[in-house]
């Protein structure tokens, strides 16, 4: 089960960039290397969203850091 929602995640990222690289220009090679790496890491958070649901998300971090000092400053 988990094997086909990959595949179709996968699918459905070849599907955007073959949608979205012929519209950035030639020159544009920043453009199309910072498009590039913004879809592989978001590419790679959807497959290990996939295989792992119960991973922390950015909320759970910023409460593990900033909950001991919002306990210090009720001091």
């Amino acid at each position: 089960m988990k094997a086909g929602v990959i595949l179709g995640t996968l699918v459905l990222v070849a599907l955007i960039f073959l949608y979205e690289w012929p519209r950035i220009n030639r020159t544009q090679k920043k453009e199309k290397v910072v498009f590039i790496v913004l879809l592989s890491l978001g590419t790679i958070l959807a497959i290990m969203l996939i295989l792992n649901p119960d991973l922390p998300g950015p909320t759970q971090m910023i409460e593990y850091i900033y909950k001991p000092l919002g306990r210090m400053l009720e001091k």
